[in-house]
């Protein structure tokens, strides 16, 4: 018994070893900055001199009646309600598609629809700038179809500027979630499927009855992974439209930008509870994801 104590007390200690790097690193790469983030937004002033506010969390008040900051979460939140399930949708329905054993070069469609996530994010956003220009090769092609009659400015107009935003969203991250959804499928049974045409089932039966909730962890793995980006939306803000027309498309963690570091004197303290906000409602919205997609008992 007591050797038995003494090994189960030596594994515990190697546990531990093998873990404390790890933990160490996360820690001070992740929580101590959460830390001194939140010590920051209770403060104002000059990085170098900062002093606490007063009161405490002005800053926090501060962001209820910051009219620029609500419009980019407005902004940001419609992105993610039209963006994630479309996204989400086609990505299941290509992996759907892409894993059929019948289907001829399919790992050549698979490194295509893949192929848009492996483009540097800064690139497809001056590709995408260049396309929807005013001049550019969309509004030649709806000219030239006669669906338009005069050039769109796409990237001018509140309206047509978070269009694109969304469809380049939609054109990069899809082959990304489809990766993780075709591992899913690939780990599913094939005499499942055999099994369920032999009881006379079709295919959107198949889908319903089988694909779904088989993939259900992955489909909440990725709908908490393409909110959490969402949310952290920075890139396609800044190089499609800066914000524009008039802060119309501009993402929270643009705004966030701008207070620290983009426009002006930077407001560290202010940028950091407007950071430490986002970062709870990735939490909560997370949480609820979670919790929506627990099938325990």
């Amino acid at each position: 018994m007591n050797k038995k104590s003494g090994v189960t007390r030596k594994q515990e200690v190697w546990g531990w070893a093998f873990l404390a790097p790890a933990t160490i690193l996360i820690f001070v790469m992740s929580f101590w900055p959460m830390i001194q983030a939140f010590i920051m937004s209770l403060k104002k002033g000059p990085a170098a001199n900062m002093v606490w506010q007063e009161p405490l969390f002005k800053n926090y008040t501060r962001i209820l009646q910051d009219k620029t900051f609500l419009t980019s979460m407005g902004n940001t939140f419609l992105y993610l309600i039209i963006e994630v399930p479309i996204m989400l949708i086609l990505a299941i329905l290509l992996a759907q598609i892409l894993n059929n054993r019948d289907l001829k070069f399919r790992g050549g469609f698979r490194t295509m629809v893949f192929m848009p996530c492996a483009v540097s994010l800064v690139s497809y956003a001056l590709i995408f700038k260049s396309l929807f220009a005013t001049q550019g090769l969309i509004n030649s092609a709806l000219m030239h179809l006669h669906i338009i009659s005069e050039n769109i400015n796409w990237l001018g107009t509140t309206g047509t500027a978070r269009a694109v935003i969304i469809m380049g969203l939609i054109w990069r991250w899809t082959g990304y979630n489809m990766v993780f959804y075709l591992a899913g499928l690939q780990n599913i049974e094939y005499s499942v499927y055999e099994a369920a045409k032999i009881d006379g089932a079709n295919g959107w039966k198949t889908f319903w009855g089988i694909t779904v909730p088989l993939l259900r962890p992955v489909i909440v793995m990725t709908f908490i992974m393409s909110i959490n980006g969402t949310l952290q939306l920075f890139d396609e803000s800044v190089n499609l439209t800066n914000g524009g027309p008039s802060n119309s498309t501009i993402t929270m963690s643009h705004y966030i930008w701008n207070q620290s570091l983009g426009v002006g004197v930077a407001k560290f303290g202010y940028a950091s509870a407007l950071a430490f906000v986002v970062f709870i409602m990735v939490g909560i919205l997370a949480f609820i994801n979670l919790k929506v997609g627990d099938t325990r008992d």
